[in-house]
């Protein structure tokens, strides 16, 4: 059997990377996007298609759960065909799907359309990050991170600004066509920029793990299935109990299995390197904060500081330009400081910032809004950076796909599970503090269901002191939310305080540095021992048969 080809060149010292991380972008930036871009739409679906309530629920649920699901397969398709290949296939599918959802005239077809594109989505996310470390050398992969990372968080507080713009001007169906001319660029840009990688002769002697991909496809579909539910059904609900425990029970069947399988889905030995176990938690803490503030945060500058949709994902931007701002400052704190410093630093700006927004008081204007979300904006970069870099110096070269996928999958699902409790812990603390005496049991449901809708009910009354009410106890649940993610950041400093790497060692890297924490582990051989391979190129050995697929 011939021997695996020669990697191409390393783009670390040609221009054209920059390039190449344009177009990831775009091709992110473009998903994000169209995770949120059609929530405004929603009520327009209904009347155009004649949606119900639940078929409108699935119309996102079943992007989402398709992105989930998707995922972990991916990641090793890519490691065994080539990241470019599979990159290149989800952006063509994405385009395609968009297209075809321009031309949807039932509710089915569009659900259907949708997991198309949650599929497609799984396909673009974990194959792009693997190619960063790959075309940046190894002082660059941080900052590729970090605009890799605004990228996907611009596009969460950005798609309803899209969606109620284009809503504004043309039919529904351009919240689909707008993707497609992005996805055009962004294909042309994958051809022509990422280097080929060369055919793996033996990408067929490691079968496919069809029993590991059943059990983490299930498990994951009932676990984000139940928290979908939550919203609407509430967390005592019998579907949603047997959802998220079902799921929880097939997932721990699944990790038993990879453990015993010989050419696994997942690499559980990559938790056995303390730079992507305690990495990729850290991760998951942050973006179940995060994504609990981009939650909130557009409800509260709407519904209670009465911005429209534009004026809303505008104000958001002090987080993502705090982003920015940290993600380039890691790059010059990293290998002065190490990240047993930097990323408790960042998680505990995190938590400052998320404690002043839960101190938002009833006469706060946007200013200090901007303030605190400037601070949490910072803390979020400092800390995802460093710990995601650290994630990405501990995969193996050829099987970075792999590692990606994971530590997407469990920062997927640590986000819906983030956006359903924090979101239920908001309507609690909402309805707790409601007063609806005197109003008749149809204005009484249309108050409880949302703060939107008292506003609604204030104005057609005309009673002001309904719309104060509301809003007061709207902040009493936006403050109980973000104080939860005041004490995940915190517990997440605790952790990576105690648990990542320290400061490097003279002329050591600070992404290869020894883990220094409790707690700390041998560089296991095969694993993270291969982190320095990882910018060699876009193609990767395949291994001899009885070692772990790459």
């Amino acid at each position: 059997m011939s021997a695996p080809a020669a990697p191409p060149p390393s783009l670390a010292a040609s221009p054209r990377r920059w390039w190449v991380l344009a177009a990831l972008t775009l091709s992110v930036l473009t998903v994000a996007l169209d995770g949120t871009v059609v929530t405004v739409a929603l009520p327009t679906l209904a009347g155009e298609l004649g949606a119900d309530s639940a078929q409108l629920q699935w119309i996102n649920g079943g992007y989402l759960l398709a992105l989930s699901v998707g995922m972990l397969p991916v990641g090793l398709l890519g490691d065994r065909y080539g990241h470019r290949r599979i990159l290149i296939a989800g952006v063509t599918l994405f385009g395609l799907a968009s297209l075809a959802g321009t031309q949807a005239d039932s509710p089915g077809q569009l659900i259907a359309i949708r997991a198309v594109l949650g599929l497609a989505a799984a396909m673009i996310m974990p194959v792009s990050m693997a190619v960063l470390p790959k075309v940046f050398g190894p002082d660059e992969v941080p900052k590729a991170i970090g605009v890799w990372t605004a990228a996907t968080a611009l596009g969460l507080p950005v798609g309803p600004l899209v969606g109620g713009w284009l809503l504004n001007h043309f039919w529904w169906g351009s919240v689909f066509l707008f993707n497609v001319p992005l996805f055009a660029v962004a294909l042309a840009a994958c051809l022509l920029l990422l280097p080929a990688e060369p055919r793996r002769d033996r990408a067929a002697a490691t079968p496919l793990d069809l029993a590991g991909t059943l059990l983490s496809g299930l498990g994951i579909t009932g676990l984000v299935y139940g928290t979908i539910l939550v919203p609407d059904d509430g967390w005592g609900s019998a579907k949603v109990l047997a959802g998220i425990a079902g799921g929880a029970v097939l997932l721990a069947a699944f990790v038993l299995q990879q453990r015993r399988h010989p050419f696994p889905l997942v690499d559980t030995g990559l938790f056995t390197d303390p730079r992507f176990r305690w990495g990729t938690l850290v991760a998951v803490f942050v973006n179940f904060a995060v994504m609990g503030i981009l939650f909130v945060v557009p409800q509260y500058l709407q519904a209670v500081l009465g911005h429209d949709a534009l004026g809303t994902g505008l104000r958001v931007l002090p987080l993502i330009a705090g982003l920015m701002a940290a993600a380039a400052l890691s790059e010059q704190l990293v290998p002065r400081l190490g990240t047993r410093v930097v990323v408790p630093a960042g998680l505990l700006m995190l938590a400052a910032g998320t404690l002043l927004g839960a101190a938002t008081g009833s006469g706060a204007g946007y200013g200090y809004a901007a303030l605190w979300l400037t601070l949490t904006g910072l803390g979020f970069g400092l800390a995802t950076v460093p710990a995601t870099s650290l994630v990405m110096a501990s995969l193996p070269a050829g099987a970075s796909g792999r590692g990606t996928s994971l530590l997407e999958t469990v920062q997927q699902v640590g986000g819906v599970l983030g956006v359903a409790g924090l979101g239920s812990l908001l309507s609690a603390g909402y309805l707790a503090r409601l007063h609806v005496s005197g109003l008749s049991p149809a204005d009484a449901g249309q108050v409880r269901d949302s703060v939107s809708g008292a506003d609604e009910v204030a104005a057609r009354l005309g009673d002001p002191g309904l719309a104060d009410t509301a809003h007061r106890a709207f902040l009493h649940g936006m403050g109980l939310a973000l104080l939860v993610c005041c004490a995940i950041a915190v517990a997440g400093a605790v952790l990576a305080a105690l648990f990542l790497p320290g400061r490097p060692a003279p002329g050591q890297s600070s992404a290869a540095d020894a883990p220094a924490g409790r707690g700390a582990v041998p560089e296991p051989a095969g694993t993270a021992g291969q982190a320095g391979a990882a910018g060699a190129g876009l193609a990767g050995a395949v291994p001899e048969r009885g070692e772990s697929p790459a």
